[in-house]
Formats: structure tokens, sequence, C-alpha cells
């Protein structure tokens, strides 16, 4: 969503002081001003925002900063969903009961500002003519970089988190209510219900249209959350885009970029289409490390934490090198199975398996020792001057924002692929991990 919003007008005055606000998201790109949405136009507005350390903040503009309340702990993993949810009501004597914040079930109660609204104070939210925006600030601007799913905007009650979420008995996480039990009040409305929908589930008729940029049906959601490349992990100044699953490469024979996610045991596939490089494809390298390519004294490349297929045909890595396995140049869509139950890993290209490999039949593999340390996929340019982008599909069925042309077969159902993912194989997501 990095250059996407959300658009509706309000055509009718609601509540302006009561108002609940709840959403699943999944963090992209840190360490800017993003706004997840907006009320109001021009200056006016109420708004919501992680700010450029990261904080959380619930706000309105006026002329002037009305009300503030930003959380204190910063949202810097961009590996799984965060529920969000906030609840305002103005009506209340007590100004820490006007607005409450909470975050995967839990209410918020540290905050580096606190400057609650005033009592009675009238919102933007349900303004007759005013606009509600999703992924950007009212003026367009300040996208939201990363995936959003089951929002829930309620005109007139202010709900606890319990309408919203709820622990899972046996393994003691939150999850969503896919279907919750609450009113929605005149303005109020629910989208990205499945996929990426954009009509208001609520039943209230509040639609919302698509004002800017690409809205992808990713199969990363918040009860399956699939691996992206991992942009705390890059030492080279690599830049990351398309929910962190595109990597452009910058520079550096360092620039070696890993996963958010990681295994010891089970079996798994994903692909990668490299987009863009130089003609020496000796240069670039996808595979697995077992180490942080931040760790002191490495180069940070593959070759030195773990192995991988360069686009020569050869794999080196720490076990030695081997030949024979299939090259792989611009456009090419690279395919990796790895087996962490036997040690064995396959790289193919544009669906035809390497060395007369066969990782249905467990033929021909690279053999590793799968040790104790967590493995993450891994792609790496080796050297200098020789940029490269790489898009990856851990599942989501696209390369960048291009969906895969034919998906094939995948037993598992757990994920879409170009190519037919080999028996016994499945995506590396939460739900993929506890096959």
């Amino acid at each position: 969503m990095a250059s996407t919003r959300l658009d509706r007008t309000i055509s009718s005055t609601g509540n302006r002081k009561i108002l609940t606000f709840s959403a699943w998201i999944k963090r992209s790109k840190l360490g800017v001003w993003q706004n997840v949405a907006s009320f109001g136009q021009g200056g006016n507005r109420d708004y919501i925002a992680f700010d450029s350390s990261d904080r959380f903040e619930v706000a309105q503009y006026a002329g002037g900063q009305t009300y503030q309340i930003k959380t204190t702990r910063v949202f810097r993993d961009t590996s799984a969903f965060y529920h969000i949810q906030y609840a305002i009501d103005t009506n209340q004597a007590t100004a820490s009961n006007r607005l409450k914040i909470y975050v995967n079930g839990v209410q918020e109660t540290v905050f580096t500002n606190s400057s609650y609204p005033a009592e009675d104070l009238q919102m933007y939210y349900n303004l007759s003519g005013e606009n509600q925006k999703i992924g950007s600030d009212t003026d367009n601007s300040n996208y939201f970089d990363g995936s959003m799913s089951h929002i829930n905007y309620i005109d007139g009650t202010a709900y606890d988190a319990s309408a919203f979420g709820e622990t899972d008995t046996t393994t003691g996480e939150w999850i969503g209510k896919t279907s919750p039990s609450v009113t929605y009040g005149t303005n109020g409305f629910f989208i990205l219900k499945d996929g990426n929908g954009i009509t208001d589930q609520s039943g209230e008729g509040n639609d919302f249209t698509l004002g800017g940029g690409t809205l992808t049906d990713l199969k990363d959601n918040p009860d399956n959350v699939f691996a992206t490349l991992n942009p705390l992990d890059n030492i080279a100044s690599s830049t990351f885009s398309e929910g962190n699953n595109t990597v452009t490469t910058v520079n550096s024979n360092a620039a070696c970029n890993t996963s958010t996610l990681g295994a010891i045991s089970g079996k798994y596939y994903w692909e990668v289409k490299m987009t863009a490089g130089e003609s020496n494809q000796e240069s670039y390298i996808i595979g697995l490390v077992n180490a942080s390519p931040n760790v002191s004294g490495y180069d940070g490349s593959i070759m030195a934490l773990g192995f991988g297929l360069r686009g020569n045909g050869n794999i080196n890595g720490i076990y030695g090198q081997t030949t024979g396995w299939n090259t792989f140049a611009v456009n090419d869509i690279i395919n990796i199975a790895v087996d962490f139950d036997n040690g064995k890993a396959y790289f193919g290209t544009n669906g035809s398996w390497g060395n007369s490999s066969n990782p249905s039949t467990g033929t021909n593999g690279y053999s590793f020792t799968v040790g104790s340390e967590f493995w993450r996929m891994a792609v790496n340019c080796r050297e200098t001057s020789k940029d490269g982008v790489f898009k990856c599909n851990f599942g989501n069925g696209y390369f960048g924002t291009t969906a895969v042309a034919s998906a094939g077969t995948n037993a598992s159902g757990i994920g879409i692929f170009e190519y037919d993912v080999p028996t016994g194989y499945t995506a590396l997501s939460t739900k993929g991990l506890n096959l």
C-alpha cells in the first residue's frame, strides 16, 4: 500500500463524540511518518499514524494540536500483524477515559504524549462533507506502507478490545473475530474482510473507492502470516518495497537480505524472480543462511553464512562448491525447495530442477547440516556495481504486484506459486510451520 489509499466522503453527520476504530496492521517500512487513516479535509482532521520513531498516535489537528495520544512503545515488528484498536468518548468526565488504545487486546497505559481530548469535544470523524481516508493523510500524503486487514469503524459506540478479538484458549494468542457483534452506526463500515474487498460488509452501505495506487489481494493475513524479507536485517542499504517482498540491492558485496521467518524442520518451497541485474550472473546468489548478516566478522554474504545457487549454475557456501545446477538471469524464476528433515536443498529455474534432482522423491539434493540454528531464506548480490532486483513469492501469488501467470499445484493448500509445489512441501508461513 506504499502509494495506495481508500476514499469515502461522509454524506450524513453521525455521532461526533463517540467512535471506535479497529484494524489488523502489518508494517513494511519503518522510520518514516505514515498515516493509517485520516478523517476530515485540508489541515483540519482527526488522524492515526506511526511517527518517524515508529510510535503510534491518535490525534486531532485544527489550526494546532487539539489532542494527541502517542505511545511510548515502538512498533518495529515487520514479521507479524498487530491488532490496533482505539475508542473515543468525549462525554466522559475523566480525561483518560475519553480515548483508549488497545494493542493485541491489551490497553496501552504508558504514553510519550498524553494530551487527551477536551470533554464534549466534537470530532471530524462523522461530520457530513468530510473525507474518510484509509492509508494516507487527508491531503493524500504520508502513505502507509504495509498490509491491513479487517478494518472496522464504529459511529456512536466506544467498544473495548473484546468486541473485535479474543484469546485463543489453546495457543494463548490474540485472534480476531471475523464477524463481530457490534452496531456500526450511520458512518460505520467493515472493509478488507476477505481479501481486498472495499465494499462495506457492515450492512450500512458505506463503500470505499480506490483513490490511488494498487490494492493487492495477498494471502498474508492475521490468521496465516507469510514470510517476507526483513528490512531490519540489512547492512548494505538495500531498499525494500511491495510489502517487503521485493528488494533492490545497492552497490555492495554485503547485500545479503533474509526472510522474517525461518525453520529447522519441515519442507518448504518458495520462488524468486530477478527482474533487473548485470550481465555477470556469478554476482547473484539465492539460498539460505543460518546466522544474521549483521554478525561481526562476516562480510554479510550467503557464502560466508550458508549456501546458495549462483547465477552461473554453481552452489557455493560453507559446504564448498558443487557444479551442474541451473543458471539464471534477468526475468528467470528461481525455484527453491528445502527439506530440513533430511538436510537437503533443491534449486531450479523456471520449473525445471537442476542437477537431475527431484525434491518430491528426495533425489540428488544438495546436502547440508541442519543443526540447531534457524535457517532463513536469503538473496545476495555478491559484488559492487552489480545491483539487482529480486521479487520473492513466499506464497502470496505475486512477484511484486504482478500475479503469477498460471498457478501450479499445491497439495498443502497454503500459498499460490507459479510452478508446482513438490510433494510434501508447503509455504513458509505460520500455518506451514505448524503442519
